[in-house]
């Protein structure tokens, strides 16, 4: 491939990435005005990694761990964001970002395409030390979000801690700090001001 097919191929795909920021979530902003989209979800938890980079259980390679964050939601320009607690696409969520994986990942030259198609992987096993910590601030986030817009997506979903507790497990195999002093306290607060609805204990975490 020469020079001038490489950088087609990668500023190509520099604009299909665009899509990105078209994608929306469930999780409102902190002001609580709209729901935030894929792109500033990615962006935001970079940063977060950067600051919080201490609070990982494990040493981890920052730049790995805020690649994976920049690129782990990409799929959704396909796929389409699965929301945590749609047990029903969730059955398709695989499968669905898989192809979109070989598409997106695929306009990219060879050795850049294996490069993201890796770390996409490597998130998702959440093995690694830096997919752990990954892992745990892609929980952190929408919760942080959610208790700062006063429990707003929670209230409106009918949201039990039930089901939010085998997606917040995650967090302190990568964090135990910040499962300890950012996410569980906060998801208490919710349940005491009945925006979570408490059916289960947060000591079964």
């Amino acid at each position: 491939m020469d020079h001038n097919e490489r950088l087609t191929r990668q500023m190509d795909f520099c604009r299909e990435v665009d899509k990105e920021k078209e994608v929306f979530r469930q999780s409102f902003l902190c002001s609580g005005n709209r729901r935030e989209n894929d792109a500033e979800h990615a962006w935001h938890m970079a940063l977060m990694a950067l600051v919080l980079e201490e609070y990982s259980n494990e040493e981890v390679d920052l730049l790995k761990v805020i690649s994976m964050l920049l690129i782990h939601d990409i799929v959704e320009i396909d796929a389409g964001d699965t929301y945590a607690y749609d047990l029903e696409a969730i059955k398709s969520q695989e499968e669905r970002e898989k192809k979109a994986a070989d598409r997106i990942f695929g306009i990219l030259p060879d050795d850049q395409r294996d490069r993201m198609m890796d770390l996409f992987h490597e998130f998702e096993a959440a093995e690694t030390p830096e997919a752990k910590f990954a892992k745990a601030l892609d929980n952190v986030q929408p919760v942080m979000l959610n208790d700062a817009s006063g429990g707003k997506d929670w209230r409106e979903k009918g949201i039990s801690l039930s089901r939010a507790i085998e997606r917040q497990s995650r967090t302190a195999k990568g964090s135990k700090i910040l499962w300890e002093e950012v996410s569980k306290p906060m998801l208490q607060k919710n349940i005491d001001l009945g925006n979570i609805i408490g059916d289960a204990s947060l000591d079964e975490i």
